[in-house]
């Protein structure tokens, strides 16, 4: 799907014309460098490689400054495939905000927030062995019988248990665009996305 590297802002609310108050993320979209053109006969399949945000020369590799000297352009922080661009474009091209537009769906694809090692009731959401009487000392929010009789004499895999949370890959699709601000490069998103302020998300159309 084509699309575009952006920075999560923060999150704000803005009215409809129905006057209906509707929470929002802002995020800096682009713009965007091509970086690399991949084709079937060089690669096996084809897309394009986009580069997003600057970095300083002296914090990149030899090998990665080499790549972006190829493509005529700074060094790059961000880095991510896109395949199915409708348009044709060339090592050096400037992919800009323009590409999406308002009123339209997009998936955005994020890295959800780290939250350490969690027990089974914030991290699955189990009830705890519950009641306060017949013995039960200490054990609202544990997790109960984990495992079977002497047969199989183990935990089986994928069993829900207490470990570490967040830090993962999650794609929420079907967002509504509700407002284009091209000249800061600004996207505002109907709704919430996983990750931190200033965390990169990948945006597809």
């Amino acid at each position: 799907m084509p699309g575009l590297i952006g920075k999560k802002i923060g999150m704000t609310s803005v009215y409809s014309a129905e006057g209906k108050h509707i929470p929002c993320t802002v995020i800096e979209a682009g713009p965007c460098v091509v970086t690399q053109v991949k084709t079937i006969e060089t690669d096996g399949y084809e897309a394009l490689q986009l580069a997003f945000e600057e970095k300083k020369e002296k914090r990149t590799t030899k090998a990665l400054d080499g790549h972006f000297k190829k493509a005529n352009t700074t060094p790059k922080r961000k880095l991510v495939e896109f395949s199915d661009f409708e348009a044709e474009y060339k090592l050096g091209d400037v992919i800009t905000i323009d590409l999406i537009k308002e009123s339209t769906f997009v998936d955005i694809t994020g890295i959800s927030k780290g939250k350490g090692f969690q027990g089974v009731v914030k991290r699955h959401g189990f009830a705890g062995v519950g009641g306060q009487t017949h013995g039960q000392h200490n054990r609202l929010r544990a997790p109960g019988s984990i495992g079977a009789a002497s047969y199989p004499a183990r935990v089986f895999k994928g069993m829900r248990m207490a470990g570490r949370m967040g830090g993962d890959t999650v794609k929420v699709q079907n967002l509504q665009v509700l407002k284009v601000i091209p000249e800061n490069n600004l996207l505002l998103v109907k709704g919430s996305l996983p990750g931190s302020k200033g965390s990169y998300v990948i945006i597809e159309k």
